[in-house]
């Protein structure tokens, strides 16, 4: 299997150490991930000036590139600019959990978007922010999950988050807000935001920000479209 894995948190991270080591157990890897962090970079692209894509040595790997742009950047070169296909796209490990609505602000996520753009399935894993060692015994398992019940087959997109010693993994939905911000004049013109937490835990295991926060490994199936289908259908009755 041909495997391409990212992050946001760049290619010197911690969480991308501990991707590619699973991911060379599974596969043929190849990296291409930022030079410097680019988190909440979502699924942002460089059209104007040119970036610098310098190839480095990576354990595990069968060859790498530090991309000096955005997750999503980083896809596209690995497909687009070495012109190869993967059977699949790995994101992550995120310095922190990616669940609710803040996946649409996630490079991490944006990187497993633009990779179904490139008509190939992603997975984005993401883990507490304080420690990787839950995800290091449980990124296994996840996949080991994902392929007993042929997930990839019905989903083209995949979210995944670890919580510190999980009790088990569950399927879930897509929550609603989780974060949300307060902007600070600091000095004259210059603004800071600070994010704070607003979800209410319902304990429902259905959802991905409950049940992750009650312990368990969450997989989200995720989907590249934004039609609004159900409108869709009943606006074109009236046109």
């Amino acid at each position: 299997m041909r495997i391409l894995v990212t992050n946001d948190d760049g290619i010197n991270a911690e969480g991308i150490r501990v991707l590619v080591d699973f991911a060379s157990t599974i596969g043929e890897v190849t990296v291409c991930a930022p030079k410097v962090q680019q988190s909440a970079k979502a699924h942002a692209i460089n059209i104007y000036t040119p970036f610098e894509v310098k190839k480095v040595e990576y354990l595990g790997a069968k060859e790498a590139y530090a991309v000096d742009s955005t997750p999503a950047d980083c896809v596209r070169f690995g497909t687009l600019g070495l012109m190869r296909d993967y059977d699949v796209v790995f994101s992550g490990v995120n310095r922190g959990l990616n669940m609710g609505e803040d996946i649409s602000y996630s490079g991490t996520a944006g990187a497993i978007f633009e990779a179904r753009y490139r008509d190939i399935k992603g997975v984005a894993f993401s883990a507490e922010i304080n420690s990787f060692d839950s995800a290091r015994e449980w990124i296994g398992k996840a996949y080991e999950y994902i392929v007993a019940h042929d997930m990839l087959k019905h989903a083209d997109l995949l979210n995944v988050n670890i919580p510190d010693n999980p009790k088990g993994i569950v399927v879930t939905k897509q929550g609603g807000a989780y974060y949300t911000d307060s902007f600070v004049e600091i000095e004259k013109d210059i603004w800071k935001q600070t994010g704070y937490c607003i979800h209410q835990n319902r304990h429902d295991l259905t959802i991905d920000s409950d049940a992750t926060i009650d312990g368990y490994v969450t997989i989200t199936p995720l989907t590249h479209t934004r039609t609004d289908y159900k409108a869709y259908e009943i606006i074109r009755k009236d046109v």
